[in-house]
């Protein structure tokens, strides 16, 4: 491995940050122009932009036939979203969860995760499981919108100045802000894919693992920013809608469009159904009685969170690098640690739920 392999790595994660900003800035003060309803824009053009170095990265993989790699920033992503963006967000700040995630948001993000599992269950996502969870983005995006229109429409502007600033009548540099976005989005894809696979074969790393780890942190970059810096402005609702907002979008866009491009679908390892994206289904089910519980996410569950994303990481090193010490921790894991936490969780649920029978009698 040489240093240029770094270099376009280190340049790919850079592109793919600016070029996500640069796209959602330019195309949400195009929208506004054009006068469509900023929460509209702020569900749409927004989680596409959030989302779309997750985009560029997994269909340029499958377009290139590096579909391990897609796949593996998909489901990387989605659970990085999770214990490291929530964990490290209510460790700032306890988090406050709408009742709308908690009925309809979360089911959604546990209903998809499950859907990729059977969907990949026979060792691919084809052309046609593509077309199914593409749909699926546009049935939801339709949803939210019809949602948006029983908003305050004046609190909704003011909350999307607060967050973009205001809009931009200079509708020629914002388009310029659009395609500068974009190039830089398919050139530090292109980049991070590359140098990516390079650094996979010379490790002897599999690209599911590379895509796994610094794939998918790097693409998170911007719900990373995003969650962390609305926790520290105390706007805790946008840090959590975000993560879940962004789970859905990866598997239903993404992954959809990802096996729509790629010539002969996307493959789904046995290592990927055995371990990964049973991984990814858990840790989406396991907000819902977090949220549940007082509709916040406390420092303690954030904590929970991010022990977690560390133990996944430390495995998949130990996985890849066949460590002496992968079965003491496996067992430990899977014996010990993990039930205790579902316990625990499932205890606290319990404990919430005859609280609130006792107040309402």
């Amino acid at each position: 491995m040489t240093v240029s392999i770094i270099l376009y790595l280190i340049f790919g994660l850079v592109l793919l940050i600016f070029g996500a900003e640069w796209l959602v800035r330019g195309a949400s003060r195009i929208a506004t122009y054009a006068g469509i309803s900023p929460l509209v824009v702020g569900l749409t053009v927004v989680a596409l932009g959030t989302s779309s170095p997750e985009l560029a990265v997994s269909v340029m993989s499958a377009f290139k036939g590096q579909a391990d790699l897609a796949l593996g920033n998909v489901v990387g992503s989605n659970i990085l979203n999770v214990l490291l963006i929530l964990g490290l967000s209510a460790v700032i700040v306890p988090l406050i969860v709408a009742q709308q995630l908690v009925r309809f948001d979360v089911p959604v993000m546990i209903g998809v995760s499950f859907l990729v599992f059977i969907l990949g269950y026979d060792g691919k996502i084809g052309r046609l499981d593509g077309i199914l969870l593409f749909s699926g983005v546009i049935a939801y995006t339709i949803f939210l919108i019809r949602q948006s229109r029983r908003e305050n429409k004046e609190e909704v502007k003011s909350e999307y100045e607060q967050e973009f600033g205001e809009k931009s009548n200079n509708l020629l540099m914002n388009m310029v802000l659009v395609v500068c976005g974009l190039g830089a989005l398919m050139l530090g894809s292109k980049w991070l894919v590359d140098s990516a696979v390079a650094i996979a074969n010379s490790f002897g790393v599999s690209e599911l693992v590379i895509g796994l780890t610094i794939v998918a942190a790097g693409t998170s970059m911007p719900e990373v920013a995003t969650s962390v810096i609305a926790a520290i402005r105390g706007e805790r609702d946008i840090a959590v809608g975000n993560v879940v907002g962004s789970n859905i979008f990866n598997i239903l866009c993404v992954l959809g469009l990802s096996s729509i491009v790629s010539p002969a679908g996307i493959a789904v390892s046995a290592a990927a159904l055995r371990f990964d994206i049973p991984v990814m289904i858990a840790v989406a089910v396991a907000c819902l009685p977090i949220f549940f519980v007082g509709y916040r996410i406390s420092r303690t569950n954030g904590a929970v969170f991010l022990f977690f994303y560390v133990a996944y990481i430390v495995y998949l090193i130990f996985t890849a690098t066949q460590h002496e010490a992968l079965g003491t921790f496996r067992a430990a894991m899977v014996y010990f640690i993990l039930p205790i936490t579902a316990l625990t969780l499932i205890g606290i649920t319990c404990q919430e739920f005859l609280l609130r029978k006792r107040q309402a009698q």
